[in-house]
């Protein structure tokens, strides 16, 4: 018996599935990242959905311009103090803590594999995983995992919520990316991929150090009163 006074961030019946899913996603990271090591153009894929999409209208221009903003520090630092905020006012301190380290970890795995793989777009301007795409994904992951463990949704809706919120929010600011040209259309998908492979990591990391953090505090009460 731990006595662990809030609930995992990271529902149990949702573990191996999205340990799958993680796992499939990492995997498509690593295979986009060597195919486009050092990449100074659009691959095959890249140009046909650019082709396909042909610029947008000022008004589309507009909407990916907000969407552009959210990921900006301005605009990603507001979504994660006020996810963070009403975590606390639930008082739910692991998911506030989870919601900063989920992020966190994504947008520094991003940043890092853009360093690594060094493909670039106008210029020397790093692309390889979208950061934005990254982060907001991300942020709209851990948002649904802490929903489906506060509903204590079951195993098929619960994966059902938090692929559907994952794919709604990757595309959502991945096409903001490629509309804008910020991104290849393969860099949108890296970022998506990488927020899935990470936020499911960090979550059982979040939920294995905040277990022994509550163990060792019931061990010293027990102590205490010895």
């Amino acid at each position: 018996m731990t006595g662990r006074p809030v609930p995992e961030v990271l529902p149990p019946s949702l573990r191996a599935r999205l340990g799958l899913i993680a796992a499939l996603a990492a995997l498509v990271v690593v295979v986009l990242g060597v195919l486009y090591a050092d990449d100074r153009k659009p691959g095959m894929v890249d140009a046909r959905i650019w082709a396909a999409m042909d610029g947008v209208g000022p008004s589309w221009r507009y909407v990916a311009l907000s969407m552009d903003f959210l990921g900006e520090p301005a605009g990603s630092a507001t979504l994660v103090v006020a996810t963070v905020t009403g975590c606390l006012l639930l008082r739910r301190p692991r998911a506030a803590v989870f919601v900063v380290a989920g992020v966190g970890m994504t947008v520094g795995t991003a940043t890092l594999i853009k360093s690594l793989v060094g493909r670039t777009i106008h210029g020397d301007n790093l692309s390889y995983p979208s950061g934005h795409t990254a982060f907001f994904t991300a942020l709209s992951v851990v948002v649904a995992l802490l929903v489906t463990g506060r509903l204590g949704l079951g195993r098929a809706v619960g994966t059902l919520l938090v692929l559907a919120v994952a794919l709604v929010a990757g595309a959502a600011m991945g096409w903001a990316q490629v509309a804008l040209g910020a991104h290849y259309p393969t860099d949108v998908l890296g970022g998506w991929c990488t927020a899935l492979a990470v936020t499911s990591a960090t979550a059982w990391l979040v939920d294995r150090v905040a277990d022994r953090l509550v163990d060792r505090m019931a061990d010293a009460g027990r102590w205490e009163r010895r």
